[in-house]
Parts: structure tokens; sequence; C-alpha cells
């Protein structure tokens, strides 16, 4: 079998999503990640033709990690979740994708932008980091 390391940018997007959507998804419903209104638009951004999550033969790649996360907003935060000053703790999905890094800027930078536009916190959590995949040649 041949191998090769293609070069990536690594795209993590924290969403959060309702309590319900996370225990649905959590007992194995995995059409609950369609039917929540904030991961369906992140959805829409993955599958729409361009740069995130191309991988040839295949698109809109992605993987759906669960979890939760916690913050506490700054005295003079305006919080999607909580409140100014309180710790909270938000129900999210980590929605992880991948862009070629051979992709033209003006593709990678529609794709984050996009995202940053659907994403509902007033500081969105868009980790975009380097990395190398190892597929088939």
């Amino acid at each position: 079998m041949n191998t090769a390391n293609k070069r990536a940018l690594r795209v993590a997007v924290h969403v959060p999503v309702a309590a319900e959507t996370l225990a649905a998804l959590l007992a194995g419903d995995r059409g609950a990640v369609e039917a929540d209104t904030v991961m369906a638009k992140m959805l829409a951004i993955l599958r729409a033709p361009g740069a995130l999550g191309d991988f040839g033969v295949y698109h809109g790649v992605a993987e759906i990690g669960l979890g939760w996360e916690t913050f506490a907003p700054a005295p003079d935060a305006r919080p999607t979740l909580g409140a100014a000053g309180q710790i909270e703790h938000s129900p999210t999905v980590t929605l992880v994708s991948w862009i070629p890094a051979e992709a033209p800027a003006e593709a990678i930078d529609t794709a984050l932008a996009a995202l940053m536009a659907a994403h509902p916190w007033e500081v969105p959590v868009i980790e975009v980091t380097e990395t190398r995949l190892l597929v088939r040649s």
C-alpha cells in the first residue's frame, strides 16, 4: 500500500447545542445533530462546495465530538448562554474538519468567514492549526 503525507489545515469549531441535543446524541440518536438549529447551520457550511472537508472523492468530511465547555463571562460580556460574572457550562459539539493546504487562500478565507458568521457565541472558539494527514496514494 502506498501512502502520502498531505499538508492540511485542521479546523475545530466548538459549537453550542441544546442540552436535549447533546443527550440525544449521547443516547445514539444520530439525527439529533441534523435537527439542532446551530449544528444544522455549521453542517450546511461544511457540506457546501468548497475547500472545507474536501478529501477529493469524499466531501463534507468531519469528526463530531461531544462534551461540555465551561466559562465565566466578564462583567462587560454579553453571553449567549448564562450571565456575566457567573460560571456557566455549555453542552457543546466539537466539529473538526480539514482544508487541503493547497486550497486557494480565498477558498480558505471564505470557509472560515462563513463559520464565524454562523457561530452564535459573542467570542466563537474556532481553532485553525497546520497538520499533516497520512492518506493512501
